[in-house]
């Protein structure tokens, strides 16, 4: 008896707003699944039942994705057909799946990404900033401290930067961003994309901390940052600041690599920034 082929994972990008964004592709797939697994099994039933959808739906979210990913591995062992659905956007982006994908490549299946509306490249394009190189960060920490440590290591980082975050830690979050990357970083507060209020706010790092300081947005909210101006990373290390703590680092008697790999993780610099610092100091000595 031959044994049946492997079935096929389908990653389908849902609505995050605007109903009308669900592709013509995605319900056809939708459509002729034979099971769904979906973030939030209400607002799927929802979505299936607007477009006259009638097909059986499981749970998939981060409490129980380990052991929905091993009952997805081995329904498309048998050949049936996935459709991973999250409660809005697509799928695995800060939001569960990942390991349902890993757990079908494993088990042979194709994995089909049906691609439509996402929250990054919508506030991305919307944002007026570059668009050629960004970083997606997701959510970042809710603590002001870890964020600090976060946002050091990107500080030289010649690229758009896209997060996610809740309304209620918008201020904080702006505060902190002005203060490690600096207040004049262009930036934008995206919320509400796709919906009837959806808004775009732009202005510099320091004007959105004031602005949202006493205002919580309302809806989902994503922000996007300017990259780091050119030459801040040949210009950056003859600040008086760094030379400083550089000078201090090799008067403890660090060596060279020592003081420069403790420099990096301080300043969030590159290290082969913080080494060429140490290598000129110590020549001047």
């Amino acid at each position: 008896m031959n044994k049946p082929l492997a079935g096929t994972l389908y990653v389908v990008a849902s609505p995050i707003g605007n109903a009308q964004d669900l592709s013509p592709r995605a319900l056809a797939t939708l459509r002729t699944a034979d099971l769904v697994l979906a973030e939030d099994t209400r607002a799927a039933r929802k979505l299936l039942e607007g477009h006259g959808i009638d097909r059986r739906t499981q749970s998939c979210f981060d409490a129980n994705e380990p052991a929905r990913a091993e009952q997805a591995a081995s329904w498309l062992r048998s050949g049936a057909s996935v459709a991973l659905l999250s409660e809005a956007g697509t799928p695995t982006v800060s939001d569960p799946g990942y390991r349902v994908v890993r757990a079908a490549i494993a088990a042979g299946a194709r994995v089909v990404p049906v691609p439509g509306p996402s929250a990054v490249l919508a506030a991305l394009v919307g944002s007026g900033l570059p668009t050629d190189r960004f970083f997606f960060l997701g959510f970042p920490p809710r603590k002001s401290g870890a964020r600090h440590e976060l946002l050091a290591q990107l500080r030289s980082l010649d690229a758009t930067l896209v997060f996610f975050e809740s309304p209620h830690r918008v201020a904080a979050t702006l505060s902190d961003l002005a203060a490690v990357l600096g207040p004049d970083r262009p930036a934008c507060v995206s919320r509400e994309l796709t919906k009837s209020h959806e808004e775009f706010v732009r202005g510099s790092l320091a004007e959105l901390a004031r602005r949202y300081a006493d205002e919580r947005p309302l809806g989902e909210v994503t922000l996007v940052v300017g990259g780091a101006p050119q030459g801040l990373e040949s210009n950056g290390p003859c600040d008086e600041e760094v030379c400083a703590r550089a000078r201090a680092l090799l008067a403890e008697g660090l060596s060279v690599r020592d003081a420069a790999d403790t420099l990096a993780s301080e300043t969030g610099r590159p290290r082969r920034e913080t080494y060429r610092v140490m290598l000129d100091l110590r020549r001047r000595r």
